[in-house]
């Protein structure tokens, strides 16, 4: 019975630990959060990015070129941050092509870096660090996650939008076929609603005049 009583007692603990083990690891710093918050274009959002991934494999090379006890730790997590932070810059050039907005600009510096942050990444393993075993997957992943970002910022900007158009509306789609007939009579009102409201909104120009860029 007292074995039981201990077993039990070491469950508990262990269940306990778990989520604090697996809980998820903030990849950006509370200073890089407050930039990106204060960054709203995103040509401009996307350079910032770029920014903290070159400063990630920064670190990862310094600490390559040291035996700082624990290190394979800190490579391990700079290159899991990294990753985040390429899918980040992906998210951005998604989120404004969403709202058609320009990213000419951001996306060829976004091409030019993760050319040089792709050469930088497939020269760790050859480089066969001892610790290598402890981080390869992660710079796996890293590479992987630079390649695909790449392949999407040289791909044709328009043909990007449509394709994120097209994706969006089937799932759309699909959240619809998941919904009562009454929940999307609902839904498609409120966005008539919404429209509406956009069309109503005051402006500063008099008839028949338009925006300088139009």
């Amino acid at each position: 019975m007292k074995f039981t009583r201990v077993l039990l007692v070491a469950v508990m603990a262990s269940a306990a630990f778990v989520p604090a083990l697996f809980a998820q690891r903030d990849f950006l710093t509370s200073d890089e959060v407050d930039q990106v918050r204060l960054t709203q274009e995103p040509n401009e959002r996307l350079k910032l990015y770029l920014k903290f991934a070159e400063n990630r494999l920064n670190l990862v090379d310094q600490l390559l070129k040291t035996n700082k006890p624990g290190r394979s730790l800190l490579i391990h997590d700079a290159l899991d941050d990294y990753s985040k932070i390429i899918d980040a810059i992906d998210t951005v050039g998604d989120d404004a092509l969403r709202r058609k907005l320009p990213i000419d600009k951001g996306e060829v510096d976004v091409v030019k870096s993760e050319k040089d942050f792709l050469t930088k990444l497939n020269q760790v393993e050859p480089a066969n660090p001892p610790d290598i075993s402890r981080y390869n997957f992660v710079l796996q992943q890293a590479i992987d996650a630079t390649g695909d970002s790449l392949d999407l910022s040289q791909e044709n900007v328009g043909k990007r939008g449509s394709e994120i158009a097209s994706h969006d509306a089937k799932e759309e789609k699909q959240r619809e076929s998941m919904m009562r007939p009454s929940e999307v009579a609902e839904k498609k009102k409120a966005e008539a609603a919404e429209q509406e409201k956009k069309k109503k909104q005051p402006t500063l120009y008099r008839p028949g005049e338009k925006k300088p860029d139009q």
